[in-house]
């Protein structure tokens, strides 16, 4: 029997075995219309532990012109703004950070300027999200910042929109996104600084007149919750707190009828000075509070409390889940394809094709798991179009993916796939491939050559997928398709789809050689 001086010592491989798993580092960036945000966290056993945190008043929706371009020097504050994020996310590798914008950089025309540049600084990639998708993530960071279980109504008035979401846990149950703003309605209302009960009220009408689309069917789903999220709700609790109104973290009726009379007494944005305001936060206090006004006379609210959670926190929990069963856009795909009465059996076959040919090409075309992953979504979706019309019906699924709100998918994405379902068939969509991303370019007509001779070689719509040939790629771009010899009327019907397709790459400037 050991004593307990002579028990052995674990040895470093013991060790290593009881030691808990690193934590995964992730990181997301914000890139609001009235601020810019960055959020770095440690994911470990479900939950998230705060790193860094970072938040600066950028006001890119100020700078738009009324032509809807960014001026320099909104896209310079943006730069210079993210350069000081930089070193937070320098060492955070591809698929561990995601860099969002939001409204400003979806109504800019000229938004690709400053991504390509604000690209080039941090090395990564930058994801303009949809309304209803941005409004998808701030309720998947403010449900996991709350305990309680029930049905909420969550609220996060920004710098150019405001979202609106009804959920229970995790899931929500409607999702909008209204063209709202602390820094519009500053720009629009309270343009020459001037606060008066008439500029009050008018913005308050206006907000009433964007809800009245929203209301009837929100206030039938109804909530037990009402929740706010983002600044302008933090602030007016603070204030409110401040004044001791109310408890902290609480935006109640009275509190906000307070605060509104304060500010027509200020009388000008530059003389806004509440206590518990902070000082970066004063000239769009009155358009937000604007907008609170009308929110609570809209929905009926006689308080609202403040949930710490946002965009940032739902775009890392959301992140958690990508490239896995949990993938949010899987249930999008299942969802789309039930919803156009899409050939499940047919899709299956193209996919399993698509697959089979990607992976003869995949090392010789330098192709990865995430082109792997849109050529499978776009051979499950790339018929859903009929349920519009058989003719073209390539072009109306390529609609329906770019201009659909798609959960979990940002509008790049959305674009991406849309350009291989319009690419399946016929002619190969020149204009459209020349308007991608030049990075894009060329991995997507790779993909789409692929798509294409994936529906082709299923073009019987058997039972199973056909027999997949030998597919090489010979001189970059040359496509080598080695078909089994056969004189059935089937095959015949084949290879003279498949000369079809060579002489419509051909126009395109690609080869494509069948032997």
């Amino acid at each position: 029997m050991t004593s307990p001086t002579e028990r052995p010592q674990p040895t470093d491989a013991t060790a290593t075995l009881t030691q808990p798993p690193s934590p995964t580092r992730l990181a997301a960036i914000d890139l609001g219309s009235n601020s810019f945000h960055l959020l770095v966290a440690h994911y470990q056993d479900d939950r998230l532990q705060v790193v860094a945190r970072r938040g600066e008043k950028v006001q890119l929706a100020a700078g738009l012109d009324a032509d809807g371009q960014l001026e320099e020097a909104a896209m310079q504050r943006a730069l210079d703004c993210l350069a000081r994020f930089a070193p937070f996310v320098a060492d955070i590798p591809q698929g561990q950070l995601r860099v969002v914008g939001t409204n400003a950089l979806r109504d800019a025309h000229n938004s690709q300027t400053l991504i390509d540049r604000a690209e080039a600084l941090l090395g990564h990639r930058i994801e303009i999200i949809g309304g209803r998708e941005e409004a998808r993530l701030i309720y998947l960071g403010a449900a996991h910042s709350l305990a309680e279980n029930g049905r909420r109504l969550i609220i996060d008035i920004g710098g150019g929109s405001t979202e609106f979401i009804i959920g229970e846990r995790f899931e929500p149950l409607a999702l909008e996104s209204l063209q709202l703003g602390c820094v519009t309605y500053t720009r629009r209302f309270f343009e020459d600084g001037e606060i008066s009960e008439k500029r009050m009220r008018r913005a308050e009408l206006s907000a009433r007149s964007e809800l009245a689309n929203i209301r009837r069917p929100y206030c039938q789903l109804g909530w037990n919750d009402p929740v706010g999220s983002s600044g302008t709700i933090k602030a007016a609790a603070s204030v409110i707190a401040a004044a001791g109104g109310a408890p902290d973290g609480l935006v109640t009726r009275k509190g906000l009828e307070r605060i509104r009379r304060d500010l027509i007494a200020c009388g000008h944005l530059d003389r806004v000075d509440l206590e518990g305001l902070k000082a970066d936060r004063a000239r769009v206090f009155p358009a937000g509070v604007a907008i609170l006004v009308a929110i609570f006379e809209a929905f009926g609210l006689d308080q609202l409390r403040y949930a710490d959670g946002a965009l940032r926190e739902g775009v890392l929990y959301d992140m958690v889940g990508r490239n896995s069963p949990e993938d949010s856009r899987l249930k999008t795909l299942a969802s789309l394809q039930q919803r156009h009465g899409v050939d499940m059996r047919q899709a299956e076959n193209v996919a399993l094709s698509a697959a089979r040919l990607f992976a003869q090409v995949r090392a010789a075309w330098g192709l990865g798991d995430d082109h792997a992953r849109f050529l499978d979504w776009a051979a499950r979706l790339h018929e859903i179009g009929l349920a519009i019309s058989h003719s073209q019906f390539h072009r109306h699924g390529a609609y329906l993916l770019e201009h659909s709100d798609l959960a979990g998918f940002s509008r790049p994405e959305q674009q991406l796939l849309a350009f291989l379902v319009r690419a399946h068939r016929r002619k190969f969509p020149l204009r459209e491939w020349r308007a991608l991303p030049v990075s894009q370019q060329l991995p997507l007509a790779r993909l789409a050559r692929l798509l294409r001779l994936a529906v082709l070689l299923n073009h019987s719509r058997g039972e199973q997928p056909t027999e997949t040939p030998r597919l090489a790629v010979n001189d970059g771009e040359t496509l080598q398709l080695a078909l089994v010899a056969g004189e059935s009327d089937e095959a015949l019907l084949l290879r003279t789809d498949l000369e079809q397709e060579a002489s419509y790459q051909e126009t395109a400037g690609f080869a494509l050689n069948i032997s």
